[in-house]
């Protein structure tokens, strides 16, 4: 960094990715920033510099040698540790040079820091939050890779919750085999395959094979509507169904339902052929398949399916994983979050699991819009519909 870019951060002021610092704070506080920024998205910590107004009062040569050697000393203490980089910048203020010391703090793969005394911290916008939220804390270890939601065991279940003839064609199709050609008892391919786990089904089992998913996960349905207008907010709809089953079935009921309310384009003069729709088949599917396999199921929500006069809108819980962006999505570079149910979608869905599902859609459809929201932990497409002549 040199001193036309570090003023430039200076001019924009204190976000969730820079602060401002005119002396070494409390060693305790410190640490609580650096955690913060490790386990959001990385930032900078800028010492000689006054909070929230962002005037250089620099530092003297020993106090940089000094607050150098204190962030050292914090960082190590961190669990688990944090590797920083540290620089002075000189900036002339005044007809004098002023040192600023500054701190790079990466996001971390090994999430979730913790201070000394075991505190988990995230970045809210310019401040910061203690965690104490179990779901929020696994969250943070899904980011590292550390815990899969659709590999834990569901509480309460048995095989007993298992829809056998579902199951056994599946088993049948991916193996070419049955279970019994295979030398297996049916408990023993459920172990398997990952869905029995310490007598109990996992999440990805129960989505894929359950009998009755939504009485025990209710929150992991998709709630479609189709408004009259474009207001999120309006109370008049044409249709409004809230759809329930396995995955599979969420996604045939989703396509059903898109088939039902979006409008089809007459080709030609032969109205016996029926009409194109108005949105890419391949696009819809290729969307849905990615809301139910890539969401966040550590969040307990439904994915939305929303239909307006000017788009279809799909929600889905959980922002994008780890430091993933909708650029490297745009190209086929997936971070998956889901191992099990990617696993299970590649024999059951039209899903190739390479990563090239937004691909295709946008080659379908290029003005769909894909907005990563991390603050509000969703992730949204937005697809135009043709306009009504």
């Amino acid at each position: 960094m040199n001193a036309i870019e570090l003023l430039d951060i200076l001019s924009t002021g204190e976000t969730s990715k820079v602060q401002f610092k005119e002396k070494m704070p409390h060693s305790e506080s410190m640490s609580r920033e650096i955690v913060a920024m490790s386990n959001s998205i990385g930032g900078i910590i800028l010492l000689g510099v006054k909070d929230v107004t962002g005037i250089v009062t620099g530092l003297s040569h020993d106090e940089v040698e000094e607050y150098d050697r204190v962030i050292s000393h914090i960082a190590d203490n961190l669990k688990p540790p944090v590797y920083l980089a540290t620089e002075v910048i000189k900036i002339e203020v005044s007809n004098s040079f002023k040192n600023v010391l500054v701190v790079y703090v990466n996001e971390g793969i090994n999430k979730p820091y913790k201070t000394a005394h075991g505190e988990i911290y995230i970045k809210q916008a310019s401040n910061k939050r203690l965690l104490t939220d179990n779901a929020e804390i696994m969250r943070l270890f899904q980011n590292s890779g550390n815990l899969l939601a659709d590999e834990m065991e569901v509480y309460g279940t048995s095989v007993e919750d298992i829809d056998e003839k579902r199951f056994v064609e599946y088993f049948k199709k991916e193996f070419d085999k049955t279970i019994e050609e295979k030398g297996l008892t049916f408990e023993q391919a459920l172990r398997a395959k990952r869905i029995l786990k310490n007598n109990q089904l996992t999440l990805a089992g129960l989505l894929f094979f359950g009998k009755d998913p939504q009485s025990i996960k209710p929150a992991f349905t998709i709630k479609a509507v189709s408004y009259f207008g474009n207001d999120i907010s309006g109370i008049n709809y044409r249709s409004k169904k809230d759809l329930i089953g396995t995955i599979p079935e969420l996604f045939e009921q989703s396509i059903e339902f898109l088939n039902s309310n979006l409008d089809s384009i007459q080709i030609g003069n032969n109205f016996n052929i029926k009409g194109k729709l108005e949105v890419s088949p391949i696009a819809l599917e290729e969307l849905i398949q990615n809301a139910l396999v890539h969401r966040d199921y550590f969040k307990n929500a439904p994915i939305r399916l929303l239909i307006f006069d000017n788009r279809i809108e799909i929600i889905s819980p959980g922002k994008l994983p780890n430091s993933l962006t909708v650029e490297d999505i745009k190209y086929g570079n997936p971070v998956i979050r889901n191992n099990q149910i990617v696993a299970f979608s590649i024999h059951v869905l039209p899903f190739s699991g390479l990563g090239s599902g937004i691909k295709r859609a946008l080659n379908e459809e290029p003005n769909i819009e894909l907005i990563n929201d991390v603050d509000g932990e969703q992730f949204i497409v937005k697809i135009p519909r043709p306009e009504k002549k």
